[in-house]
């Protein structure tokens, strides 16, 4: 199983920032695209950014546009997500996870099993 750990959540004021990690350990990271999802009490699992592994490209789901940027340092074998200007709709469990594309879409691979994930609160 390709395994991730989740860190750098906590609580942050409207406007604040946060960066979170997405550490590999047993296995290089580098071979696998990654995905940022987050889940929010009572509310589906939802996508929130993307990033492949043969050219870093990335990509967002429309909320976070502009104010999330993922990336990837495959020397220190992790995958950050800078989230800047925070909304309290951001707050929710961030979960990474290695996805694969289907041809229209990122989906967390079959292979791949859900972390703890990190909580990230946006409150005043």
């Amino acid at each position: 199983q390709v395994q991730l750990v989740e860190s750098g959540g906590g609580l942050v004021r409207p406007g604040g920032s946060l960066r979170l990690s997405c550490a590999a350990s047993g296995f290089t990271l580098d071979s696998y695209a990654i995905g940022w999802f987050r889940q929010a009490p009572g509310k589906e699992r939802e996508g929130v950014s993307y990033i492949s592994a043969s050219d870093g490209s990335t990509d967002y789901t429309e909320s976070v546009k502009g104010r999330f940027t993922i990336s990837r340092d495959n020397a220190k074998n992790t995958v950050y997500l800078q989230m800047n200007s925070l909304k309290p709709e951001d707050t929710a469990v961030y979960y990474c996870v290695a996805i694969v594309w289907d041809g229209s879409r990122w989906n967390p691979a079959n292979f791949a099993s859900w972390g703890q994930g990190t909580q990230v609160t946006v409150s005043s």
